[in-house]
C-alpha cells in the first residue's frame, strides 16, 4: 500500500487551501479575542482521512501568517491545530459510532484552541487576568463554527461513505 498516494496528497492540498481561504475570507471573525474561525469546520476531517491532520497544520500556518499575533500565532496556535487534528484522528480510530465520534472528535479542537489561543492573545501583549474569559469566548466561538458546520461537513461525509461504500473518495 502507498502511504503518499497522488490522491492522498491532492486531498490535503485541497484541505489546506480551502482552511487558509476561508480563514483569509472571513478574515474579520477569524482573528483576534473574539473569533469565529469559520475554517475550523474543517478540522472533523481527521475522523475520516489521515492527511488532514497536515494538511490543517499547512492551512492554518499559511492562515497565521494573517494573524495581528504573529510570531505566536505560528507557533502555539498553529501547534494547538496540529495536536487538537492528531487527537481528532485517534479519536476516529477509537470509536466507530458515528453520533459518538463526531460528539468527541470535535472536543480536541474545541477545547485545545479554547486553551491554547488565549495564551497567544495574553503573550502578544494581552491582560492576564482575562485569559480565563478568553478562553471561554474562543472556547464559544471554536464551538460556533465547529458544531453546526462541522457536523453538516461531518454527516454529509457519513451519508455519502453509507450510500457509495465503494467512492474513490475513501479509498485507503
Amino acid at each position: 500500500m502507498n502511504r503518499f498516494s497522488t490522491a492522498k496528497i491532492c486531498r490535503a492540498g485541497i484541505i489546506a487551501s480551502v482552511y487558509f481561504i476561508l480563514t483569509y475570507f472571513f478574515q474579520a471573525i477569524s482573528f483576534g479575542p473574539i473569533q469565529v474561525r469559520v475554517a475550523e469546520a474543517l478540522t472533523v476531517l481527521p475522523l475520516f482521512f489521515i492527511e488532514s491532520v497536515p494538511a490543517l497544520f499547512v492551512g492554518c500556518l499559511i492562515a497565521n501568517f494573517f494573524s495581528g499575533f504573529l510570531v505566536f500565532d505560528l507557533t502555539i496556535g498553529t501547534s494547538a491545530t496540529l495536536i487538537a487534528s492528531l487527537l481528532t484522528y485517534l479519536t476516529g480510530k477509537i470509536i466507530k459510532n458515528k453520533t459518538l465520534r463526531f460528539t468527541f472528535g470535535i472536543l480536541p479542537p474545541i477545547l485545545i484552541n479554547a486553551f491554547a489561543i488565549p495564551l497567544v492573545i495574553w503573550l502578544s501583549g494581552g491582560n492576564e487576568y482575562t485569559y480565563f474569559v478568553q478562553a471561554l469566548i474562543i472556547g464559544l466561538g471554536q464551538t460556533l463554527a465547529i458544531l453546526p458546520l462541522g457536523g453538516l461537513l461531518y454527516f454529509s461525509l457519513c451519508t455519502l461513505k453509507a450510500n457509495n461504500p465503494s467512492s474513490s473518495i475513501f479509498k485507503k
